[in-house]
């Protein structure tokens, strides 16, 4: 089992916001703090150790409610141990957040996951009087129920029907035992079948709401990794992030400032990843998560009939914090009013509604996290390798889309010129005598000698189209294996990480799965991974 590693920009799968981060190129330089590596951290932790966040008495508070939180999920001594640390001033987290999707949905939640840990224990080795705590936000206060409610089998959609409304945290996990029967059908009688069929089991036929299981599982699957599951639906977390919510309701000062400097992103040719409201706050209430919407001198609960006055809806935020919710774009900041957290990790489309936050954060002077793109992988067979070589294509190749992988094994392998440039070229400079003898005689020749010149390069450009096409049905054997292959590890031709889910990877690898991407995902190597199984 190895990786190999290609350069993001060479996989046709990044936006220019991302390659450019990555990059470093000047032109984002401005929307971000400090861009992520082991020498930085020494900065973040000096900045982030004077806040709030880092006083003894929050600590006590953060660590009693994660440990609360679990409730009987049975954890880790490693999670144990890495919570109780968080009372100590020389502890800090590293977070990434995902959705609260069905058997965890696509495969890129792994290596999220992943990634947290892996940077938490190369940060130890740099800094080992720090304890460094590998933290998996839990989105339990969304409420896209269609974006959670299914995940991907070898190409068949397991789904999950039912009534939505409310946070998903909060959505009894009834109903779930059909999808175990799907399960179970779909996955075989294998010993690596039965326990990914257990592990279901456990998580949503054992816990009454999609927070509990999700957190079992992937308690489960990390339980050795001092894994820290948050709930940010608590109302101890959500009491200190109050203060904020506040200033969002009276000032909104959130959409003053991410409107300023989302107007400079797609000044400097960045797209806008999430548009502000101007008021960017969900009111939470039993099966209920609707926008905040100021008309006048009263706040309303969007698409309901609740109204509150400034002083009543202050007085509610005042008395049950818990029910207030942020949005996509103030959810960041109360991660970071909440953890004493050093770097966010998260996939292109996180990062880039984060680059619209920076300046909002020093407006309510609050220290900007590091940062990082989750590492990303695509997961493939040695006999599907062994394919490709077969085939002479590099691991580079895997990336190229349909018709220029079918050009490229036809330009390898074809023993004729493809290519007529030099005859371009030759004819070209047949021409140019011709355009010299125009110029002594009537200006309409040379009008005569353009249109002859046009159409005997077109008509060579036909001639090199119809050579290639030839040519590609000489070669359509080989054409055909290679992109059968690519089809099968780029599902839909989207990545696979997006589309498929763990479970047919562990089916494959068994229980050395996970420890195979620890073993070979790098947060801060900045290329793309192709691990072979």
């Amino acid at each position: 089992m190895s990786a190999a590693y290609v350069p993001y920009s060479q996989t046709g799968y990044f936006s220019k916001t991302i390659c450019d981060y990555l990059g470093q190129e000047q032109a984002v330089r401005p929307f971000y703090h400090r861009f992520p590596s082991l020498e930085a951290l020494s900065d973040q932790i000096q900045e982030k150790q004077g806040t709030a966040v880092c006083e003894a008495k929050w600590r006590e508070t953060l660590s009693q409610s994660l440990m609360a939180a679990y409730g009987g999920v049975s954890m880790s001594e490693a999670t144990a141990n890495n919570i109780e640390s968080l009372k100590a001033p020389n502890t800090f987290t590293i977070t990434t957040g995902h959705q609260l999707n069905l058997f965890t949905g696509p495969l890129y939640f792994l290596y999220k996951i992943v990634s947290v840990i892996n940077f938490c224990k190369q940060a130890k080795q740099t800094y080992p009087d720090h304890n460094f705590v590998p933290v998996y936000w839990m989105a339990t206060e969304d409420h896209d129920f269609d974006e959670i409610n299914y995940f991907n089998f070898k190409g068949s959609k397991v789904a999950w029907n039912r009534q939505d409304g409310g946070a998903v945290g909060e959505l009894s996990t009834e109903g779930l035992q059909e999808v175990s029967q799907v399960i179970g059908a779909a996955m075989g009688k294998s010993i690596q079948a039965s326990y990914l069929r257990e592990l279901f089991e456990n998580a949503y036929l054992k816990h009454d709401d999609l927070a509990s299981a999700t957190r079992y599982l992937a308690n489960a699957l990390f339980t050795d990794q001092g894994l820290v599951i948050v709930d940010g639906n608590d109302p101890a977390l959500k009491a200190a992030f109050a203060p904020y919510a506040k200033q969002e309701l009276l000032a909104q000062k959130g959409h003053e400032v991410i409107s300023a400097t989302t107007a400079d992103l797609v000044a400097a040719g960045y797209k806008e990843q999430v548009h502000p409201r101007e008021i960017n706050l969900f009111y939470l209430d039993q099966g209920l998560r609707e926008r905040i919407v100021q008309a006048g001198d009263q706040f309303v609960i969007n698409d309901t009939d609740l109204t509150f006055s400034k002083a009543e809806i202050l007085e509610k935020l005042e008395a049950h914090p818990e029910q207030f919710s942020p949005n996509a774009l103030l959810r960041p900041l109360y991660q970071e009013v909440i953890l004493p957290n050093l770097c966010y990790i998260g996939g292109g489309g996180e990062l880039a509604y984060w680059l619209q936050l920076k300046d909002y954060f020093d407006a309510v002077e609050v220290t900007f996290p590091m940062l990082m793109l989750r590492n990303s992988a695509l997961l493939i067979t040695e006999k599907q390798m062994g394919k490709w070589e077969r085939l002479d294509l590099s691991v580079a190749d895997l990336f190229k889309k349909q018709e220029a992988l079918a050009a490229h094994l036809v330009k390898q392998h074809s023993g004729l010129p493809l290519d007529f440039e030099p005859q371009k070229k030759h004819l070209k400079k047949q021409f140019e005598a011709l355009y010299e003898l125009a110029k002594q005689t009537d200006p309409s020749f040379e009008g005569a000698v353009a249109a002859q010149e046009k159409k005997q390069i077109n008509g060579l450009k036909n001639l090199e189209k119809r050579l290639r096409k030839a040519e590609k049905r000489n070669h359509k054997d080989r054409i055909q294996r290679a992109q059968e292959l690519r089809d099968a590890v780029f599902p839909a031709n989207n990545l696979q990480e997006r589309k498929a889910n763990f479970s047919e990877f562990y089916l494959e690898a068994g229980d050395e799965l996970i420890p195979l991407l620890l073993e070979q995902l790098d947060p801060f190597k900045s290329e793309f991974s192709v691990i072979r199984l």
